[in-house]
């Protein structure tokens, strides 16, 4: 993804991330794909996941895990 492409993406923290500063990501979508990137570091690296391996990962993190 080049930076014109990142730059039209939504990106968004947490609602449990601090306005401190800190050790947050931040996440956007778009059709095809789930993006998630250093908020400190906004045109550094990203990583973009598929929809349903995003979706399986958060629904992992809802599960009791004991």
């Amino acid at each position: 993804m080049n930076t014109e492409q990142s730059a039209r993406l939504n990106w968004f923290k947490s609602s449990y991330s601090g306005d401190e500063g800190g050790e947050c990501v931040e996440v956007a979508a778009d059709t095809t794909a789930i993006h998630v990137r250093d908020s400190k570091e906004p045109s550094g690296p990203q990583l973009a996941f598929a929809r349903s391996a995003w979706t399986r990962f958060v629904v992992d993190l809802g599960q009791d895990q004991t």
